[in-house]
C-alpha cells in the first residue's frame, strides 16, 4: 500500500486531507499506536463515527480516512463493521507492494538468517547520509570463519529508481541459502566460496523515489550539496580511479551525474570501498570476482568505462579478453548483450573501473530488465516481472562464482595466471622481479639463460618472442635480439638455470605448471633439447623434455604440467636446461609463469 500524496481543503467548515492515489491494503490487526486507514467513510455521519471512536482525523477522501489512532480505537472501528488498515510510510504504489522497501529488505534478510544461521550472516559496512543501515550479507559454510577461499561480491541500487535490482539481491541471498544441501551445484560453491551481498547502497535515495506512493524517477543519494540548492550525488560516478576525467559524469550538482566534489564524498560509497579494502589479507585482494545490478537495458558491461579503447593501461590483451569471454558466457544464458562498459557509453568514476583497476577483481556490471526501448519507464518494471527477470540471472550468477577461482581458465590460461581457489599456490615465479634463480654456463658458448625482457628474433617464423605471457619479463636463453636470429640463440652445449630451494608441503597433491616454447630452425637434431628436472637429495630427475629434429619449429606460448606429489614434504629445486647439439643449429628457448599448487 502506497503512502498518499495530499493537499489540504475545507469542506463544511471542516479542515479535511484530501487523498490522492489511495491504495487499497489487506487489513490487519492492530497492534500498536499508529497511522491508519479506514474504508467506507462516505457520509457526514460515517464521519461523526469516526470521530467519536477518539481517533483523529487526517484526512479524508474518496471513502477512505486517514487516522492516527490508539489500538482500543481502532477496534472500536472495526466493531462499527470499517475496514482498518495500517498505513505504511515510504513505500510502493499499491500495483508493485511486492517490490521491498528498506525496512522490509531487511526484515526479509533477517528472516532468511534466522532459517539458515550455519551459512548466512547479516553484518553491516555501515550507515547511509541518513543514518540508514547498509546491510551486509556472508553466505558461506562456515561464515563464522573467514576461509582461504575465493570470494564474490554481489552489489545492487546505487542508483536510487532501479528497485529491481534490490530483488536481485534478495533472490540471490535465497538462491544460496534454499538450495544449499539440496542443489549440489549450490553447495559446492557455497562450500567453496565466501559470497558477499550487499543489497541495498542507497536506500536513503530509495526511500524517498516512493516515499509520496508514486514514483520520483530519483537517481543520487540524499547528500546536500554545499553552496546548491540541489541534492545528491551519483554514486556509480563518486569512485576515484578516474574520477571526474573524460565527460563521464557532470560537475553540475543538479545533474543525474554528478560525481560529487571530490572522490569518495558519498559516505555510502566510503563504506563500500572500506568493506573491499578490509577483504586485503596479507596484501592480497581476496575477492575475485564482482556484479553489480543496475537498470536498465539488458546489457553485460565490463571495464573500462572512462574510454573506448579495448586495452589500456591495466588492462592487457589477456584481460580483456577474459572479460570479454566470461562476459560472453554469461550474457549467453540470461540473453543479454556482453559488451564493454564505453561501448555503452562513457562513465568515469565507476565501481567496476575501481574494482579492476584498483583491486584486480573482474568486476562486471549487468543491466537488468527491460531492453533498451521498454513501453512506459523502463526504471520502473511491474512487480509481475520480479521472479521472472530476477531467476533470469541464476545461471550467469553462479558462473560468476565458479569462475572465482581464476577466470583466466575461461580462456586457457589458468597455469599463468592462478593465484588462490580451490588450490593452495606453493611457490610461484612470473620473472617480474629476481627471484633467486641461478644460471649454469654448463658447456654452452653463447644465449645463456637471463631473465629479462626479451626481444623477438624472426627466421622462416618466429623463433624467440617480444613479449612475455604476463608483465614484461620471462626467462629466456639470449633475451637480445643481435644483428641476425642466430646472434644470440643457445650455442655449443647446454645453458642450465636452476630455482631457489623450494620446501613442498607434507599433503596435498602437488603440481608443477609453466608456460614454454622451444624453438630452432629445420638444422636441428633429437640432441637439440628443452628440459625440465627436479633436484632433491643429490639426484637429478627429468619430468618433462623436448628434443628438436630436422625441420623447422616456430615459437609459440605453450602451457606445460606435471604431478610433483612424490616430492610432498621435501624441498626441491627445479631446473631448465636448453642445449645446442650441433655446431649451427638455430636454437630459443623460454619460460613464464612457473607455479607448484597444492590441492
Amino acid at each position: 500500500m502506497g503512502r498518499r500524496l495530499s493537499v489540504s481543503l475545507t469542506l463544511a467548515g471542516v479542515g479535511l486531507l484530501v487523498l490522492v492515489g489511495m491504495n487499497p491494503a489487506s487489513a490487519e490487526p492492530a497492534e500498536k499506536s499508529g497511522r491508519y486507514v479506514v474504508d467506507g467513510v462516505r457520509t457526514l455521519d460515517d464521519r461523526n463515527r469516526v470521530a467519536r471512536s477518539g481517533a483523529a482525523i487526517d484526512g479524508i477522501d474518496h471513502g477512505r480516512a486517514e487516522i492516527t489512532a490508539l489500538p482500543s480505537e481502532v477496534r472500536t472501528l472495526r466493531d462499527q463493521g470499517f475496514v482498518v488498515e495500517r498505513q505504511r510510510a515510504e513505500d510502493f504504489p499499491a500495483a508493485d507492494k511486492a517490490y521491498h522497501n528498506s525496512a522490509e529488505m531487511i526484515a526479509e534478510l533477517d528472516k532468511v538468517v534466522a532459517a539458515h544461521p550455519t551459512i548466512i550472516r547479516r553484518t553491516s559496512i555501515g550507515k547511509s547520509y541518513e543514518g540508514r543501515d547498509l546491510p551486509l550479507i556472508k553466505i558461506s559454510d562456515n561464515v563464522a570463519v573467514d576461509e582461504d577461499e575465493p570470494e564474490v561480491l554481489y552489489g545492487a541500487h546505487q542508483h536510487a529508481r532501479e528497485h529491481l535490482t534490490v530483488e536481485m539481491a534478495l533472490y540471490l541471498v535465497k538462491l544460496y541459502t534454499d538450495g544449499y544441501g539440496k542443489d549440489a551445484r549450490i553447495t559446492k560453491l557455497v562450500d567453496g566460496r565466501e559470497l558477499w551481498i550487499v543489497p541495498d547502497l542507497n536506500p536513503d535515495g530509495g526511500e524517498y523515489d516512493v516515499a509520496t506512493g508514486s514514483y520520483r524517477n530519483w537517481r543520487k543519494n540524499r547528500q546536500p550539496n554545499a553552496g546548491s540548492g540541489s541534492v545528491g550525488t551519483d554514486l556509480n560516478r563518486n569512485w576515484s580511479f578516474r574520477f571526474a576525467c573524460c565527460g563521464g559524469s557532470s560537475d553540475n550538482p543538479s545533474s543525474e551525474t554528478y560525481h560529487g566534489p571530490s572522490a569518495f564524498s558519498a559516505p555510502e560509497i566510503q563504506r563500500l570501498r572500506d568493506f573491499v579494502l578490509s577483504r586485503r589479507v596479507g596484501g592480497v585482494q581476496q575477492i575475485k570476482t564482482s556484479i553489480d545490478f543496475h537498470a536498465y537495458s539488458e546489457l553485460i558491461l565490463w571495464p573500462f568505462g572512462y574510454t573506448t579503447a579495448d586495452t589500456a593501461t591495466g588492462l592487457n590483451a589477456d584481460q580483456q579478453a577474459a572479460f570479454q569471454s566470461l562476459g560472453t558466457r554469461m550474457a549467453n544464458s540470461n540473453g543479454y548483450t556482453p559488451e564493454q562498459s564505453s561501448d555503452l557509453y562513457i562513465t568515469d568514476g565507476s565501481i567496476i573501473d575501481w574494482l579492476w583497476a584498483t583491486q584486480g577483481i573482474f568486476a562486471y556490471t549487468f543491466e537488468m530488465y527491460p531492453g533498451v526501448n521498454p513501453s512506459g519507464n523502463g526504471f520502473y518494471p511491474p512487480a509481475s516481472v520480479i521472479s521472472a527477470q530476477t531467476t533470469r540471472n541464476k545461471e550467469a550468477s553462479l558462473q560468476l562464482a565458479e569462475f572465482a577461482d581464476c577466470v583466466y581458465r575461461i580462456i586457457g590460461k589458468q597455469a599463468q595466471y592462478y593465484k588462490s581457489g580451490t588450490a593452495n599456490v606453493v611457490w610461484s615465479d612470473d620473472f617480474e622481479s629476481a627471484k633467486g634463480w641461478t644460471v649454469t654456463k654448463g658447456t654452452a658458448t653463447g644465449g645463456l639463460w637471463e631473465r629479462g625482457n626479451p626481444e623477438s628474433t624472426t627466421q622462416n617464423g618466429p623463433k624467440q618472442l617480444g613479449s612475455a605471457v604476463s608483465g614484461d619479463n620471462d626467462l629466456v636463453t639470449g633475451r637480445k635480439a643481435g644483428s641476425s636470429a642466430g646472434s644470440n640463440d643457445v650455442d655449443g652445449g647446454t645453458t642450465a638455470v636452476r630455482s631457489p630451494s623450494i620446501a613442498l608441503p607434507a599433503a596435498g597433491a602437488l603440481t608443477l605448471d609453466w608456460s614454454w616454447y622451444f624453438a630452432h630452425a629445420a638444422n636441428a637434431s633429437a640432441g637439440d633439447q628443452f628440459k625440465v628436472s627436479v633436484l632433491h637429495g643429490g639426484a637429478k630427475t627429468a619430468v618433462f623434455a623436448k628434443a628438436g629434429a630436422a625441420g623447422d619449429r616456430d615459437a609459440a606460448w605453450t602451457e606445460a604440467s606435471v604431478d610433483l606429489t612424490s616430492y610432498a614434504g621435501k624441498s626441491i629445486q627445479l631446473l631448465i636446461e636448453a642445449t645446442d647439439a650441433g655446431s649451427a643449429s638455430l636454437i630459443e628457448a623460454a619460460v613464464d609463469n612457473v607455479m607448484i599448487t597444492k590441492s
